[in-house]
């Protein structure tokens, strides 16, 4: 029996068969003892591997980010006796340190400024005190915008697909749970005769989210962490150090991080002299074509005919965080579970012709913003892929009258 539980093939297995049993409705207590029995520990790998064979025979992946807070807490114990901090998650200015920096950040607005005031909500004050704290707690999305569009891309290029598809899942969770618990405070602040029902409502809700938002900083340390040591290159890392700061960060004075000579790689980029591209309407040089492209008043991306980001602008106006990171990825892999159906749809139509464009439009704040998809096509019709254009159109919602050149003095 000894040799069978040490049989890697086994140990995945009744990962998988756990998993399953949770998604039939078996308890936390059923499986969990079952676990214990068969294993002494588990790597954050190991679970990565049932959870990518789970999908590829046809679970989907909202039912594992179902169970993504019950599996996490029957691996939990392993997970914390073999995962212990590495000296890159002390090297400040390393992602992996500013990530955990980031988690005790959160943790300290979650212990401060929003749990003394769930208990209490007793007046206006407390009600204040509690909104100010789940603002401050609403830049969490800086957190995952950077996981899901630096972290995310270095895994999948590694062919660790899972965990990012069912931990954006969960962020999403976690950002809509959120807008709902501030909805629903400010109309409990504004009702002069809200009951205790109302409170109890909003404090179940609350303790549900803060539980949620704890249980993702630990599967960040014991899962994600772990599985991105043990396969990023320093080069890589670098990398993601050098665009973090182009999303921004939760914490404060995050130093610049290089390498040491030790384990620093050669970043071997090709110098190229200024070429010049002929057009049939005219000829640019390469220079001239990035910075005319970059200074379009709206961002552009293109998605190539086997679905792979290939280039995107850097207007000034950006709209949605890009990182040099999404280069290479598969267009599915850059949008939430939620809506990356839609996505996938998108581009079958231009594939086949039904369509040649799709248009969408959302309120961001104070924005208005037009995200359009066209098919690009050769001139013989073959599909050559997609060009996304974000643009606020607000300001241009706003214009009135006429402004003639002649006018002009």
């Amino acid at each position: 029996m000894s040799e069978s539980i040490n049989n890697r093939e086994y140990r995945q297995k009744v990962i998988k068969q756990v998993i399953a049993k949770l998604h039939e409705g078996k308890t936390v207590d059923e499986v969990k003892q079952e676990f214990e029995e068969a294993f002494n520990g588990v790597s954050a790998s190991e679970i990565s591997e049932a959870e990518a064979a789970l999908i590829s025979e046809g679970l989907p992946v909202e039912e594992i980010q179902r169970l993504c807070d019950v599996h996490a807490a029957v691996f939990k114990g392993s997970i914390e006796e073999i995962h212990q901090p590495t000296d890159q998650t002390q090297i400040p200015g390393h992602p992996a340190n500013t990530l955990i920096r980031e988690n005790r950040a959160i943790e300290r607005i979650i212990e401060k400024q929003v749990k003394p005031y769930v208990e209490k909500m007793k007046d206006t004050e407390d009600l204040l005190a509690l909104k100010e704290g789940l603002n401050k707690l609403s830049q969490i999305d800086l957190h995952y915008l950077k996981k899901e569009n630096l972290l995310f891309p270095y895994m999948e290029q590694y062919g660790i697909t899972a965990p990012p598809k069912v931990m954006w899942g969960v962020d999403d969770e976690i950002r809509d749970a959120l807008k709902e618990v501030k909805t629903a405070l400010i109309k409990l602040e504004q009702a002069k005769d809200s009951g205790k029902q109302d409170r109890e409502a909003l404090k179940e809700n609350l303790e549900a989210l803060l539980e949620k938002v704890k249980e993702m900083i630990f599967k960040e340390e014991n899962i994600l962490l772990p599985m991105l040591l043990e396969t990023l290159t320093q080069d890589e890392w670098k990398r993601i150090a050098q665009e973090g700061g182009e999303i921004g960060f939760l914490v404060e004075k995050v130093p610049e991080w290089n390498p040491t000579a030790e384990y620093q790689e050669e970043i071997k980029e090709e110098k190229k002299e200024p070429g010049i591209i002929t057009f049939p309407t005219g000829v640019l040089r390469t220079e001239e074509l990035i910075r005319l492209l970059d200074t379009l008043p709206f961002d552009i991306t293109f998605v190539d005919k086997d679905d792979v980001v290939k280039y995107f602008s850097q207007s000034a106006e950006r709209i949605f965080p890009r990182t040099k990171a999404v280069i290479g990825r598969n267009v599915s892999n850059c949008h939430p579970p939620a809506s990356v159906h839609i996505v996938e749809q998108i581009v079958a139509d231009f594939k086949s012709g039904k369509k040649d464009h799709e248009d969408f439009w959302i309120r961001m704040g104070d924005k208005f913003i037009l995200i359009r998809y066209y098919a690009v096509r050769s001139e013989a019709g073959e599909y050559l892929g997609v060009l996304e254009v974000t643009q606020d159109i607000k300001p241009i919602q706003e214009i009135t009258g006429e402004k003639r050149l002649v006018s002009q003095e």
